[in-house]
This record gives C-alpha cells, structure tokens and sequence, in this order.
C-alpha cells in the first residue's frame, strides 16, 4: 500500500500541501480572517461614502457571491483534483441549498407580499389555498437548515452509492451527473412542483425577522460566508493530509492497486462525494440571501461545468488554487460583462484557452513552476 501512496503524492505537476500551514500559511490565514471580519466591514460601515477607501455595497455583494462560488470550487477540488472523479453536477446540489434557504426566506416575507397573503406570491397566483407538503419546515429557520444540508447530502449518498458501487467513472461518471442536474432543472421549472417554476423565489424581506436589505444584516451574511470558506479551507487542507486523504490520492491515480491492497474504494469515493455535495449546498444557502434570488437556471450545465472551470484554471489539487480561480474568473468575468458586454464571452473564451495552453496545472502551478525557475537561477 506504502508504494500506492508514494506513487499519489508525487503525481507529476501536482503538488501535495503539507501537513502543516507552517508560520506563512497561517501568517496568511490570520490575514484572511482579519480582512473579511475587520477591514471589509470597516471600509464599508465606518467610512464615508465620498472617501476613495469606502468600499461599496455593490462590492461587498460581488465579494460574497464570489466567496460562495469558491467553496464550491473547493468542494470540486476534493472530488475532482483529490480523488480524480470530475462532476458536472454540483451545480444542482448548490441550487438544493438555495432553494433550502429561499423557502424559508419566502415563509418570512409573511403579509408584505403583493398579495397580502400568508402564501408566498406565486402560490396566491396560482390558486393554491396551502402550502404543499415539503413546506411544511419551512417556517422554522432551524429545520430549514437541517434540510439544507440533510436533503442535499442523501441525494448525493444514494446516488453515489449506485454510481460507484456499478463502478461508473470517467466521462461516463460526468455524463450522467449532468444528466441527473438537467433533469432536475426540468421538474424545478414546473409550477406545480412549488419552487415558483422560471422565476424561482426572489423580493425577500427577512432573515430571523431581521430586514435583509439593511447594511448590518449583509455584512453579518459576508462575514459568515468569509468564516465559512476558511473553515472549510482548513478542513479541506487537514483531510487531505490524513491517512484518509493519502487514500483518496491513491485511488485518483491507482484505483485498481488500491482494491489489490485490501482497501474498497467504495466507501472512501462515496464520503468525499457527500461532503463535497453538502459544501455546494452550504454555498448555495449562502449565496441566496446575499443575491437575492434563486431559480432553477442555477442548476443548467453551464454551472456545473463553471465549477470545473473554477478548480482547473486556479489549479487543482491545491486547495488554495481553485478558490483563487473562482476569484479570478468571475471576478474578471463581471468586469468584462461591464466593460465590453457584447464581447465578454470571447475574452471569457480566450482566457480558457490561454490558462489551457500556458498553464496546464492552473494559476497555482504556473506560478510554482516560476518560482522554482527563480531558485535555480539563483542556485
């Protein structure tokens, strides 16, 4: 077994983090930590508007949907880069977590509504005199919670027992998780499922009874989405260097030897599948109550394959890589959407292609590899 590991860890052109942060990594933590719940909420509550350090809401709103979207590409890299199962289907377990999240913010939207109605809006234009059955938590933000990642993570259990015990991987494994994603989409258009077909849930009011639009209520929602990617970045980065992390490398590289030494792949590959498919919906509960709205577009292929996008052009199997091209991609991505609107895609397209041909190991790798160039010139 020793060899099937030595033979994981030095997979060419990817690094595996140590065990330890050492002083740096946590230097950098702390940084992190200070910057999301001290200096962003400083910048955006405490300075003036017309000074050129205040940070605006519009700013804050981008950071923590971005943040959102760099625990899914976290998420991914555990699946993917770690244990070399690529999904395209994290971006229905993402949408799980926000409709989670948006049933319960629609229950406390209350009278407020068009209506005027105990229902949600789109209930009351539909006719429906109550709520259906799989609302029935849907007042009770604890529950909805539970839900969140209850509903989420069985779906991913089920699944990836059947997939993995059939031993489907590969482009197969992909194909069929955007199969189950598409599918998904379908039933959520539908009225009569009650998510509010093409419009999803949007117009919320409330969090625990808390005005949602008020500056305080969004930056405690960026602080708990900031907490909440460097928890699961340290997470991430200690599992992996546990024995059941030197397994999942083993099985991305030699699934077959793995078996050979007595170790079931199965229940290894269905555990990080279920943590993976939770931190998407975790994301997901995060996200909505900061953007404001949730529909079933969410859960189209183009989402699951940004998430891939995200780990492959920061770097994967790196941890830190794939949260820094989930930064770089959408953040460059809304600066084309402003900037050239007619054309952002073909930049969007290019940038692909570029990361693609001159750094096949991502933004991370491309860096190390300059660096090491640096230190061997020096040497």
């Amino acid at each position: 077994m020793s060899a099937v590991m030595t033979s994981s860890l030095a997979m060419p052109g990817i690094a595996v983090p140590r065990s330890a942060l050492g002083s740096k990594g946590w230097t950098a933590v702390a940084a992190a930590v200070i910057t999301v719940m001290v200096l962003v909420p400083m910048l955006n509550l405490q300075v003036p508007v017309d000074s050129a350090l205040h940070l605006s809401d519009y700013a804050v709103a981008l950071i923590g949907k971005i943040m959102c979207y760099a625990i899914c590409a976290l998420a991914m890299d555990l699946i993917w880069g770690y244990t070399g199962i690529l999904s395209l289907g994290h971006g229905l377990f993402f949408a799980l977590g926000g409709y989670g999240m948006g049933m319960y913010l629609m229950r406390q939207i209350g009278r407020d509504g068009s209506y005027h109605a105990d229902l949600p809006d789109f209930m009351v234009f539909l006719d429906w005199k109550t709520v259906p059955w799989h609302w029935t938590f849907s007042e009770s933000f604890i529950a909805q919670m539970i839900l969140v990642v209850l509903v989420p993570g069985l779906l991913a259990f089920v699944f990836g027992f059947f997939a993995f015990r059939s031993r489907i991987k590969g482009v197969y494994f992909s194909i069929i998780t955007q199969a189950m994603t598409f599918a998904a989409m379908l039933l959520f258009f539908r009225n009569e499922t009650g998510f509010g077909g093409n419009n999803g849930f949007t117009d919320f009011k409330r969090i625990l009874g808390i005005p949602i639009a008020q500056p305080s209520t969004r930056m405690v929602l960026f602080v708990l989405t900031g907490m909440t990617l460097i928890g699961f970045y340290l997470m991430a980065r200690w599992l992996v260097n546990t024995k059941f992390g030197r397994v999942l490398q083993a099985i991305r590289d030699a699934e077959n030897r793995v078996m050979f030494c007595g170790y079931n792949p199965l229940a290894y590959k269905l555990a990080i599948w279920t943590l993976s498919a939770v931190m998407c919906a975790i994301a997901g509960a995060l996200y909505v109550p900061q953007v404001g709205i949730i529909n079933p577009s969410e859960m189209s292929a183009a989402s699951g394959i940004e998430i891939a996008i995200w780990a492959a052009v920061g770097g994967r199997a790196s941890l830190i890589g794939p949260i820094i091209g989930a930064f770089f991609v959408n953040g460059a991505k809304s600066w084309f959407t402003q900037a050239f609107p007619e054309f952002w895609l073909y930049f969007l397209g290019a940038l692909f292609i570029l990361v693609t041909l001159y750094l096949p190991h991502g933004i991370v790798g491309g860096v190390k590899k300059l660096l090491n160039k640096n230190a061997e010139v020096k040497a």
